[in-house]
C-alpha cells in the first residue's frame, strides 16, 4: 500500500491537474464569447453568431466538467487533509463559501440565458448574460486564488490554541485576503488561462481553415486570437520574470528548487539543463552528481532583478527538507520553454498579417493546430512548480503537508481512494474530449459544406508548402 500522506497528495494532484483544464477553459474562454456576442448584437454578422454559438457550446461543456470535477475536491479536504481543515479553515471557509455562492451561480444563471435566450432577451441584456458569465468564471478564480495565495505566503493570522490544537484566526482579512503573492498570481493564472485558450481558439480555427481557407467565421476567430496571443505572450514572459524575483523574496526553497540551486553563492548561473549522473542522482539529486549546461550569473540577475552578483540560497542551507527538485526543475523549464514558443509563433503571426498572409500560409496553420493544447500543458506544470516548490508545507512556515493530512487514514484507504479519484477523472476527462470532438466535427461538416466542392483544390495541402511560408 502507498503511503497515505504519498497517497493523498498524488490524490488531490490528479483531480486538481484535471479539474484545472476546466477551470482555465472558462477564465479564459469567457473574455471570447463576450467579445463575438457584443460584436454580433452590434452589427447582426453571421459570422460572430456561428463563432458565439461554437464556442458557448464548448464553454457550456467545459462549466459542467469543471463542476463535477471541482465538487469532489472540497471533499479531499475532509477525506484526506481534515487537519489541514481543522487548522486553516476559519480563513479558508469564507472565501471558498463566497466561491461557491457568488461566482458559481451567477456563471450558471447567466449561462442558461447564453445558451437558451437569445430569442427571448433583447439584444443587449444577452451581452450583457456574456459579462456576467464571463464575470462568475473570473470571480471564482479570484476567491480560489486568495485561498492558494494565502497558502504561499499567509498574512493577517494569528495562531490560537483550540481544544489542544493550534489553529489560524484571521485578524486582517485584507490583508490575508491580499496577500503579498496574491496580486502576482492571479495576473499571471488568469493571463496563462487565456494564452491556453487563445492557442485553443487559434488551433480550432486553423484547422477548419485546412478545410476551407474562405470560411470569414473561422478567419475572423483566427486574426482576433493572433492579436491576443502578440499581446499575452510577450506580456506572460514580463510579468512571469517579475514574479520570479517576488518567489525568490518569498519561497526561497521555490526558487532553489527551480534553479536546481544546491550551494549558497554569488552570481548564481542558470542551469539550462541539470541531470544527476548517477541513477541514485535521479531519486535524490545533490549539486556534487549534476551534468549542467549554464548561463554564468543569470539566476542571480533573475532572483534580484537585475543585479548578476547577487546572493541566492542554496537547498543545502535551508533548514527544513527541500521540494522535490526534479519535478518542480523539469516543469518549470517546460513552462518557461512554451511560452517562449508562444512568443514566438506571436511574432511569426504578426509577419504573416503584415504580408497579408495571416490565413494563408500551411505552415503557420499546422503550427496553429500541433500548438492547440500547448497552453494548458503550460498551465498545468506551472501549477505544479507552485504546489510542488511548497514543499513541504501545505501552508508556508505554519503547517507542514504531513501534519495536514487525516491522522486517522491509512494506507489500504489511502491507496482505494486514489485509484477511484484517478479513475473518476480520468474518465470525466475522456467524456469532455468525446463531446468536444463531436462539436468540432459537426462544425467541420458545415464547414465542407460551405466551401463546395469547386473550392476543393484551394484548400491548404500539407504536401504543398512553399518557400513563402
Amino acid at each position: 500500500m502507498i503511503d497515505p500522506v504519498l497517497a493523498s497528495r498524488l490524490q488531490f494532484a490528479v483531480a486538481i491537474t484535471i479539474h484545472i483544464l476546466f477551470a482555465a477553459l472558462s477564465i479564459g474562454l469567457g473574455p471570447y464569447l463576450v467579445y463575438f456576442t457584443v460584436q454580433e448584437v452590434r452589427t447582426g454578422e453571421e459570422r460572430y453568431r456561428k463563432l458565439r454559438e461554437f464556442w458557448t457550446n464548448v464553454f457550456a461543456v467545459g462549466f459542467v466538467m469543471g463542476t463535477v470535477t471541482g465538487i469532489p475536491m472540497g471533499f479531499l479536504f475532509g477525506t484526506n487533509f481534515s487537519a489541514f481543515s481543522t487548522v486553516a479553515g476559519e480563513l479558508i471557509g469564507g472565501p471558498l463559501s463566497f466561491e461557491a455562492k457568488m461566482a458559481f451561480f451567477l456563471e450558471a444563471i447567466f449561462l442558461g440565458i447564453l445558451l437558451f435566450g437569445r430569442e427571448r432577451v433583447s439584444g443587449w441584456f444577452y451581452a450583457l448574460s456574456s459579462f456576467f458569465v464571463a464575470l462568475g468564471a473570473w470571480l471564482s478564480a479570484f476567491w480560489i486564488l486568495v485561498v492558494n495565495s494565502w497558502m504561499q505566503t499567509p498574512r493577517g493570522y494569528e495562531l490560537a490554541s483550540h481544544d489542544g490544537t493550534e489553529i489560524v484566526q484571521m485578524t486582517d482579512p485584507l490583508a490575508a485576503f491580499f496577500n503579498p503573492r496574491f496580486p502576482w498570481m492571479f495576473v499571471h493564472m488568469q493571463n496563462a488561462a487565456i494564452i491556453s485558450v487563445t492557442l485553443l481558439v487559434a488551433g480550432v480555427a486553423a484547422y477548419f481553415l485546412w478545410q476551407n481557407r474562405d470560411s470569414e467565421a473561422w478567419q475572423t476567430a483566427f486574426r482576433v486570437a493572433i492579436v491576443v496571443l502578440i499581446l499575452t505572450s510577450v506580456f506572460q514572459v514580463v510579468q512571469g520574470d517579475m514574479y520570479g524575483e517576488h518567489v525568490a523574496e518569498t519561497q526561497p526553497q521555490k526558487f532553489a528548487a527551480m534553479e536546481a540551486q544546491y550551494e549558497t553563492e554569488r552570481g548564481a548561473d542558470l542551469h539550462l539543463i541539470a541531470v544527476p549522473t548517477t541513477l541514485d542522482g535521479f531519486t535524490d539529486p545533490r549539486a556534487d552528481n549534476l551534468y549542467k549546461v549554464s548561463i554564468p550569473h543569470l539566476a542571480s540577475f533573475l532572483a534580484s532583478g537585475g543585479d548578476p552578483g547577487a546572493e541566492v540560497t542554496g537547498l543545502n542551507d535551508i533548514e527544513y527538507e527541500s521540494p522535490p527538485v526534479a519535478i518542480v526543475f523539469w516543469s518549470f523549464r517546460l513552462m518557461v520553454g512554451l511560452g517562449f514558443w508562444f512568443v514566438g509563433l506571436g511574432v511569426w503571426g504578426a509577419y504573416n498579417r503584415l504580408r497579408g498572409k495571416l490565413t494563408e500560409s500551411p505552415r503557420y496553420l499546422l503550427a496553429m493546430m500541433l500548438s492547440a493544447p500547448l497552453g494548458f500543458v503550460a498551465l498545468v506544470t506551472g501549477w505544479y512548480v507552485t504546489e510542488i516548490g511548497r514543499q513541504p508545507w501545505i501552508i508556508q512556515g505554519v503547517l507542514r503537508t504531513s501534519d495536514g493530512v487525516t491522522p486517522a487514514l491509512n494506507g489500504l484507504e489511502a491507496t482505494l481512494s486514489l485509484v477511484g479519484v484517478t479513475v473518476g477523472y480520468l474518465v470525466l476527462l475522456a467524456l469532455f474530449l468525446y463531446i468536444g470532438r463531436g462539436i468540432v466535427a459537426s462544425e467541420r461538416e458545415d464547414v465542407l459544406e460551405r466551401s463546395g466542392p469547386t473550392d476543393e483544390p484551394d484548400r491548404p495541402d500539407p504536401t504543398e508548402v512553399t518557400a513563402d511560408d
